[in-house]
């Protein structure tokens, strides 16, 4: 189940990539930066199974990591860039 501030985000044009915390949290910063992404950073969400019958590292992920310390973890979402259209982009240049 997503949480409002996920839709809230996913509205506004933002994909959840993934979780992470350092040093590959910058790593991945960067590169989506460097591909022509917008980046935005979310504290992590602790998404507790509804199934009490799930126990650690099952099918829904393990969140033992991040209910420990939660403020280390961020999750990335990333968007096209507005400021530069593909048009602009040599890849796309005839």
């Amino acid at each position: 189940m997503k949480s409002d501030r996920i839709k809230e985000l996913e509205a506004q044009g933002w994909t959840r990539q993934f979780t992470a915390d350092e040093p590959r949290l910058s790593e991945a910063v960067n590169m989506y930066k460097s591909m022509g992404f917008e980046v935005h950073l979310e504290p992590v969400i602790i998404e507790k199974p509804t199934d009490e019958s799930i126990m650690g590292c099952a099918e829904k992920g393990c969140t033992a990591c991040f209910e420990k310390n939660p403020e280390r973890y961020k999750i990335i979402f990333t968007r096209p860039s507005k400021s530069k259209s593909n048009e602009d982009d040599d890849l796309w240049s005839e």
